[in-house]
């Protein structure tokens, strides 16, 4: 996994970088000190992630998120920040971040945050899901229990194979209830999923 680290802060950067270079499957291509550099650097050198602070000078991550993914959708980007707040949250992931993370996270879990996204799953960090709430969204309505069981394991960020496991079925039926659910909810991916699971008001 090529990685691109963005963060204002040059001890952040630094360390990131070096504990994250030491994981067999993840290599720092580049660092980022603000959102302009970030945008730049993925037109440069396509990262297959990227690892995005929020609040920076000039331009902030969620600026920087929504570009990126406008230019280049097949980047992922988890966000990494202080801010744990609703608007933040709802922000980013409307942008297009595919992971919200809290930097309270150990670098180890950071890593293996980053596989799971890089395997397409949507990922909230345990402190981010405390924010958030069950919708309201007459949509879920439409959900069999079954559906609405799968819909909530998908938006807590598990893969599949989870679910499958949790839930007694098989993958093959997990995945074809998904695709159902995504009709149903009129939503494109797992993160929009998750945003119309769960809401930030």
């Amino acid at each position: 996994m090529k990685l691109l680290i963005v963060d204002d802060d040059p001890l952040i950067r630094q360390s990131l970088e070096i504990s994250l270079n030491r994981q067999e499957d993840i290599e720092v291509i580049g660092c980022a000190e603000d959102g302009a550099s970030a945008v730049e650097m993925c037109k440069n050198s396509t990262p297959h992630a990227v690892l995005m602070d929020i609040r920076m000078p000039g331009m902030d991550g969620i600026a920087a998120t929504r570009i990126i993914k406008s230019r280049h959708p097949e980047v992922r980007i988890m966000m990494l920040t202080t801010f744990d707040d609703r608007p933040n949250i709802q922000q980013a992931l409307a942008a297009g971040a595919n992971g919200y993370l809290i930097k309270t996270n150990k670098i180890s879990d950071i890593a293996g945050k980053l596989r799971v996204m890089m395997d397409g799953v949507g990922v909230l960090g345990a402190d981010v899901l405390k924010k958030l709430t069950p919708t309201e969204n007459p949509a879920l309505e439409t959900l069999t229990p079954r559906e609405r069981d799968i819909a909530r394991l998908v938006a807590q960020g598990l893969a599949n194979k989870d679910i499958a496991k949790e839930l007694f079925l098989s993958e093959g039926t997990i995945r074809n209830n998904i695709v159902v659910i995504m009709e149903k909810l009129e939503v494109s991916n797992r993160t929009q999923l998750g945003m119309a699971y769960y809401h930030q008001s």
